[in-house]
C-alpha cells in the first residue's frame, strides 16, 4: 500500500455521559417504506435529553402493558437504537426502526403499538465525537444504520465530499439528504449486497486526505469493512461495527 502523507484534519474522541432513564409515550408514527418506520415519543422527562455523538446508542424499553412503577418499566424487554432527532426543551424524541420481521420485541412494538403507549428511554451513556473536519466521508450501512448516517450528514458542510452506501431491498430505498459533493448510492442486497460492494473499492478509490469511515450493518459486515478501511485504505480513525446479529435478537452493537 502506498504511504499517504497527510496531517489528520479531524480526530475521534470518546466522552462519557451521565446515564439517565426517562419515561415517554408514543405520539406519532410515519411509514417511510413498508418495512421502515419513524416514531415520535414525547414526555416531560425528555426535556434535557441530549445525544452529542452521531453513532450514539440509547436503550429503549418496551412494556407489554402500562407499567405501574418506573421499576416495572425498567424491567421490560429492551433493545438499543440510535436517536434520530429531539427537542430537549419541548421534550420529544424521533426514532427510526427497520422492521426485519414480526419476531422480536422492538419491531412489533414499532409497527403496532397504540398511540399513547408507554416507552422507557435509557442513555446514552457515552458518545464518540468528531472534532475537526474530515477531508472526505465514507459512510455505509443497512437500514439499521440510517439514523446514524442521517446524523453524520448534519455534520457535513456544503463543500463536503464523499460516498454514502445504503443497503436496502429493491423498491425500499431510503433517500439520504447530503451535500452535492457526497454521492449517495442505494445498494440492493439481493443483486449486490453491501459486503460485495465494499470489496469492489480498491486502494485507487481511496479519497485523498483525512477520510472518516463509518460502516455498520449486520455483524458479518465488520470483516469486509475493516478490510477496506484499514487494510486497503490505511485508515486509523474509523468505525466498523455490527448493529445486529442474525439469529440473535438480544445482540447489541459494541460502544
Amino acid at each position: 500500500m502506498p504511504h499517504i502523507d497527510t496531517r489528520p484534519s479531524f480526530r475521534l474522541e470518546r466522552t462519557g455521559l451521565e446515564l439517565a432513564f426517562r419515561r415517554a409515550r408514543l405520539t406519532a408514527r410515519q411509514w417511510l417504506t413498508p418495512s421502515y418506520v419513524r416514531l415520535r415519543v414525547e414526555g416531560s422527562e425528555l426535556r434535557g435529553f441530549d445525544s452529542p455523538g452521531s453513532d450514539d446508542h440509547i436503550r429503549l424499553f418496551f412494556p407489554d402493558r402500562v407499567p405501574e412503577t418506573t421499576e416495572e418499566l425498567r424491567a421490560a424487554p429492551s433493545r438499543e437504537y440510535t436517536p434520530l432527532a429531539w427537542d430537549s426543551v419541548e421534550g420529544w424524541l424521533d426514532l427510526e426502526f427497520a422492521l426485519h420481521g414480526a419476531d422480536g420485541v422492538a419491531a412489533p412494538w414499532a409497527a403496532t403499538a397504540e398511540i399513547g403507549s408507554p416507552i422507557g428511554v435509557g442513555g446514552p451513556r457515552g458518545s464518540l465525537l468528531i472534532t475537526g473536519r474530515p477531508d472526505a466521508w465514507f459512510l455505509a450501512g443497512d437500514e439499521t444504520a440510517v439514523p446514524a448516517i442521517r446524523r453524520f450528514t448534519h455534520l457535513m458542510d456544503e463543500n463536503a465530499v464523499g460516498t454514502i452506501l445504503v443497503e436496502v431491498d429493491a423498491g425500499h430505498e431510503l433517500p439520504i439528504d447530503a451535500p452535492r459533493g457526497v454521492r449517495v448510492e442505494q445498494v440492493h442486497r439481493v443483486s449486490v449486497p453491501l459486503a460485495a460492494r465494499l470489496e469492489e473499492f480498491t486502494e485507487a478509490d481511496r479519497p485523498s486526505g483525512s477520510v472518516f469511515g463509518f460502516i455498520a450493518a449486520e455483524q458479518s459486515i465488520v470483516k469486509p469493512a475493516r478490510a477496506l478501511l484499514s487494510e486497503r485504505w490505511g485508515l486509523e480513525d474509523f468505525v466498523a461495527k455490527g448493529y445486529w446479529k442474525r439469529g440473535d435478537a438480544g445482540y447489541h452493537a459494541p460502544h
